[in-house]
């Protein structure tokens, strides 16, 4: 007979046996779908994305009432921040994708100018798309667009923590996309673990850096290539000459859309002690002009996702000065938009990226002294600058590296589509967005299709060699070489293609010799009249 300890143990290992079988299965039937070749038809990804933008459109209920479920957002910022940027980006992947996917030819040198030489676009195979919780929809499925324009199949596994959503994606995917090709895996760290333990052909991550590093040593095992989207603690600088106004509602807006829950959000401000004052009654008009007097009754503002998290992001308060708000109900997870003042660098809250709606202001004297400051930090995820100066601005981003940058702004480099969005360092490796999903998700391959004739050029690089040899291989490869030796080689070959011109065009030449003295002869004929 077993323990009770015994039996769990038993049963934990045949539940993991089973989950290593399933998650076996679900990549070896992708893996058999890929091999079919149906991906690298465009036609067939066209038409897999065109279902995916009817899936989005036919389901929109379904979609706006898992993220009110997960987060509490309302209608109108579930399409806003999830669905139509999502929209927007499956549009141009269908306009532009035969133009990204043809093949690019490429400069040629003098030995290859007779050759055709490009770079053909090819899918990976199977990758593994895993998702973020703070933005479930889109997060998971913009690199799935990308994946799927590339060519490749895609393992969709969704966060576990914005259950409500993970649940509509296994459910309605597999009525839209193949779904032998776009399989849904649901399940938390164990089944992650299980799935973690096959292999892809590239692994496509947005989270914390944490787990960014164990989705590395996995993939190292494979040798598979990763693209990890993380965050850190993403600083904003603001000048003592800036517009306070300006800046305090755009940096209140990126700091507390979705609860703070959002990777580029502002992590922490730096400025001048001399504004900080009027920078806090800014921030105050402008959360009410938001959210009401009290943001707890606004529809406009979000909640924590679980309690696991409300309890971590309070506990980044405690010994904190709070100059705006600081209220919190652990019941409905709610806290409020909190402006932290007097905040020391080493303290708790300047550890960790904070990913709740607090927004700590340390006092700077400068530029230089911020740009410090943030060097001596791990690369963020983005930065933000607020000046009038340009040079200012031009100065941040010289000395600083980041993801991204955005000036006079948050979060709008994330909107630009041609710009690739990724970290750098610790906030990550790999980029996506447009074009630069399409890339990650392919691979460039090299591509030379030469003819069999002129094979006496390549007597250049058949033993055996000489000086002449070199000279001439430095010619067409560097178009470096010794005038004097190539003009002893090469004037025997012009005198010798000089005398076949002479003998072959003698008589045409002599005619039209002739033709120009008659015509001279005319010329000046009417000059002398």
């Amino acid at each position: 007979m077993f323990s009770a300890v015994e039996s769990l143990l038993h049963e934990r290992r045949f539940s993991t046996a089973l989950e290593r079988i399933n998650m076996k299965q679900i990549v070896d039937k992708a893996k058999k779908a890929f091999a079919t070749g149906r991906t690298r038809s465009l036609d067939f990804r066209l038409q897999q994305l065109k279902a995916l933008k009817r899936m989005i459109i036919e389901k929109d209920a379904d979609i706006k009432g898992a993220l009110i479920g997960d987060l509490r957002k309302n209608e109108c910022t579930a399409f806003t921040y999830e669905m139509m940027g999502l929209l927007a980006e499956i549009e141009l992947v269908i306009d532009k994708l035969h133009e990204w996917a043809a093949p690019q030819h490429v400069k040629r040198n003098l030995t290859t100018m007779r050759d055709e030489v490009y770079i053909n676009y090819e899918p990976l195979g199977v990758v593994l798309v895993i998702g973020a919780w703070n933005y479930p929809f889109v997060v998971t499925m913009q690199p799935v667009v990308g994946a799927i324009a590339a060519g490749n199949a895609v393992v969709i596994k969704p966060s576990e923590v914005s259950e409500h959503t993970a649940k509509l994606l296994e459910k309605i995917i597999p009525q839209y996309l193949d779904k032998d090709l776009y399989p849904v895996v649901n399940g938390g760290v164990a089944e992650t673990t299980e799935l973690l333990a096959e292999r892809f052909d590239h692994i496509f991550y947005t989270g914390n850096t944490n787990v960014g590093k164990i989705i590395m040593t996995a993939a190292a095992k494979f040798l598979t290539p990763v693209t990890l989207e993380l965050g850190g603690k993403s600083p904003c600088y603001i000048d003592k000459d800036c517009d306070i106004d300006i800046a305090s509602r755009r940096i209140t807006w990126g700091k507390f859309v979705n609860c703070g829950q959002t990777c580029i959000a502002p992590d922490y401000v730096l400025c001048d002690k001399s504004i900080q004052s009027k920078l806090v009654e800014k921030i105050k008009e402008t959360l009410k002009e938001f959210y009401g007097d009290n943001p707890k009754n606004s529809a406009d503002y979000e909640r924590i996702i679980n309690k696991r998290h409300f309890k971590r992001v309070v506990g980044l308060m405690e010994g904190q000065k709070a100059a705006i708000g600081g209220e919190h109900d652990e019941a409905t997870c709610y806290i409020a938009p909190t402006i932290l003042t007097d905040v020391q660098p080493d303290s708790k809250i300047m550890q960790e990226e904070i990913f709740g709606p607090l927004l700590p202001i340390l006092s700077v004297k400068n530029v230089d002294e911020a740009i410090q400051f943030v060097n001596q930090r791990e690369k963020p995820l983005a930065l933000y600058v607020f000046a009038n100066d340009k040079k200012i601005i031009k100065k941040m981003i010289s000395q600083t590296s980041s993801g991204g940058v955005t000036a006079n702004d948050v979060f709008m480099h994330f909107t630009v589509v041609e710009l690739p969005f990724g970290g750098v360092g610790y906030s990550g490796m790999g980029a996506y967005h447009g074009k630069h999903s399409f890339d990650t998700f392919s691979h460039k391959r090299s591509c030379l299709i030469k003819s069999l004739a002129m094979e006496g050029v390549n007597k250049l690089r058949y033993p055996p060699f000489s000086q002449k040899k070199v000279e001439w291989a430095k010619f067409l490869l560097l178009g470096k070489v010794n005038k004097k030796k190539l003009a002893l080689v090469l004037l025997p070959i012009v005198a010798v293609i000089a005398a076949v011109i002479l003998k072959k065009y003698r008589w045409e030449l002599a005619g039209r010799g002739l033709q120009i003295a008659m015509a001279f002869q005319r010329l000046w004929g009417k000059q002398d009249e």
